[in-house]
């Protein structure tokens, strides 16, 4: 008799059933006309309700459940930190980074091809994961990352430098998007508020240490500490998510599903992302917005992204975006307010400490310290957030909330001092952290809540994939308008600091030129801090917009109720009509060829998954 366990930390034991495929030997040549067309992988269909396990609540090891529940979302938020944290750590360390190879281009290039990579595959991973299941997924992106950090810490080439940054972002994306999706399937509607919300706090702590961390590295040790501290972290949750993640996994072959990926769909959305944000950053800096390699990297960019909807629509078999998943006005509001708000956090969280080093003369550790309250107050308010959704099982209060007093408080950042002032500077990042701390659960709730609970996994990484490319797109236009802006300003730093000197705050140099700065006499640095405010003052006008086009979309997204029920979990690659087969201890399980794919369905009416020992 099965015994049931406190969690869904305790993966069920899943064997194919054999004698089904001893029936159907030959099913899988004259059946592939019956999958669904527009069905992805991991969703054939939905299993019944479990029964009920109540007296389980009474059992000892219900008692081990917040243990268990610690440690695992302990894991998962380490992969959320490493993720968030490469984003900013290495942007106070980036003047010097560039010095030490010697390269102009390469303060932009470092951290731009993480993003790039992080962005363009971060699509792949949630549909890969659902043909192979969570937990392998989870663990390979683990392993590239930590691959692309030692790259990273050892190399003295340009070249290598970038393409380990790029492997980070590889894996970065796999972690990240991950991580969402584990929670999808871990909790109920209802509960997963708080959870996302742990992994907000995470993400918000990890983008401001980030700063502070890489300036107290680049002070006081080596600026290649951005990259070794990864390396024992990366480690140690890698054992961990081994010992204590009991997803399922289905038994697909590697071979049936490799031909199950959307393999034109991969590339189209790789391709398309990668021509158009090359465009944007290379247009009007280091290229004339009308020349032929940004006119062309832009128009195949958008060419590109639209062959990708053509053939998600019409051709994918189990495509990578569903494109059924934007055809409500409430679930494709909440995906252009996660890129609003997405755009407009990367935005202050990458470029105040560029205000604070150019413009105030802090120094990479104090400019860190800086950017305290902005984080705090983002945590503060998502975890507040995480625990007002699960109490009242609502969402869209915060999101509009937070929506006005994050405008409210990027707007108020337009009235930053050229000098330091802190009645202005504490009070303006406390209001724009909250705005921001108020809407990282309540959109991706809004779309799991309105698609069926086949596609949750494909609209989490579809969310996923929003937040990142809005996070490119932020660093990449603001770097634009900065830098067109800096070249504004040439003739008067011309006048005032002579020819020679001008051309390292000129456009694409400006930034990598910070600490330059400090050592200028007390006339020539009042011109450049000059320069350097009003170039950001106009960034923080462009990102007060984007804030409010995100206001008013906000007010298309309608509130659904959260359930508390959990429901089922499928992957791997099955059959049309397949029915998963029912246990009674709360749990369904579910395997079979199904085209040789192993499946595997697990349910539960509980807030967290039971399964058994």
């Amino acid at each position: 008799m099965s015994q049931t366990s406190v969690e869904q930390l305790e993966a069920p034991s899943t064997t194919l059933d054999e004698s089904q495929s001893k029936k159907q030997p030959n099913g899988s040549n004259t059946q592939d006309r019956d999958y669904h067309q527009s069905q992805p992988p991991e969703t054939a269909g939905e299993g019944p309700p479990s029964a009920s396990n109540d007296e389980s609540a009474s059992s000892p090891k219900s008692k081990q459940s917040l243990v268990k529940i610690a440690t695992v979302m302990t894991s998962l938020c380490a992969c959320v930190f490493l993720a968030a944290l490469e984003v900013t750590i290495v942007s106070t360390a980036l003047p010097t980074i560039a010095s030490h190879f010697a390269s102009d281009s390469g303060y932009t290039w470092i951290g731009t091809s993480y993003v790039l990579a992080h962005t363009a595959s971060t699509p792949s991973w949630g549909k890969i994961s659902d043909i192979w299941g969570r937990k392998p997924i989870l663990l390979i992106a683990n392993v590239i990352f930590f691959g692309g950090s030692l790259i990273c810490a050892l190399v003295d080439d340009l070249a290598a430098f970038i393409a380990g940054r790029a492997i980070q972002g590889l894996g970065a994306a796999g972690m990240q998007t991950m991580v969402n999706i584990c929670i999808s399937d871990m909790f109920s509607q209802r509960d997963r508020g708080l959870y996302y919300g742990l992994t907000s706090i995470v993400w918000a702590v990890a983008s401001g240490v980030g700063p502070v961390l890489g300036g107290a590295f680049t002070d006081r040790v080596s600026w290649r500490w951005c990259f070794w501290i990864n390396l024992p972290i990366t480690a140690a949750v890698f054992v961990l998510l081994i010992l204590t993640l009991k997803l399922p996994s289905p038994n697909t072959p590697v071979w049936a599903g490799l031909k199950a990926i959307d393999w034109p769909g991969s590339f189209l959305i790789i391709g398309g992302t990668l021509m158009l944000l090359l465009g944007l950053y290379l247009g009007g800096v280091y290229e004339p917005w009308n020349s032929a390699p940004v006119v062309c990297l832009v128009l195949f960019g958008i060419i590109t992204a639209g062959l990708f909807i053509l053939n998600e629509w019409k051709l994918a078999e189990y495509p990578v975006i569903p494109v059924h998943l934007f055809k409500t006005w409430s679930s494709a509001a909440a995906y252009a307010v996660t890129f609003f708000h997405a755009f407009v956090f990367m935005g202050v969280a990458y470029y105040l400490p560029l205000y604070f080093q150019a413009v105030l003369l802090a120094s990479p550790l104090r400019s860190g310290l800086y950017l305290l309250p902005f984080i705090l107050a983002i945590t503060v308010t998502a975890a507040a957030t995480g625990v007002y959704i699960q109490l009242s099982g609502k969402y869209l209060a915060a999101v509009h909330i937070g929506l006005v007093i994050m405008t409210l408080g990027i707007g108020l950042m337009i009235g930053l001092d050229l000098d330091l002032n802190w009645s202005k500077l504490i009070p303006f990042q406390i209001v724009s952290g909250i705005g921001v701390g108020m809407n990282f659960e309540g959109p991706l709730l809004a779309v799991q809540t309105v698609v069926p609970h086949k596609d949750v996994a494909a609209a989490t990484t579809a969310m996923s994939f929003v937040r990142t490319i809005a996070t490119a797109i932020s660093v990449v236009i603001g770097g634009v308008l900065f830098q067109n802006e800096m070249k504004g300003k040439k003739q008067a730093l011309v006048d005032g600091l002579g020819p020679q000197l001008a051309r390292f705050f000129d456009g694409a140099t400006a930034s990598a030129s910070v600490d330059l700065v400090k050592t200028l006499p007390p006339e020539q640095q009042l011109i450049v801090r000059r320069a350097f405010f009003h170039s950001l003052d106009r960034m923080w006008i462009m990102y007060t917009a984007f804030s409010g086009v995100g206001l008013l979309l906000g007010f298309f997204i309608r509130a659904q109720h959260l359930s508390k029920e959990h429901e089922a979990a499928e992957l791997g690659i099955r059959k049309k009509g397949h029915t998963p087969e029912s246990t009674t201890d709360g749990v369904v399980v579910s395997t079979g060829p199904g085209e040789e794919h192993g499946m595997t369905h697990i349910s539960s009416n509980r807030g967290v998954l039971r399964s058994r020992d």
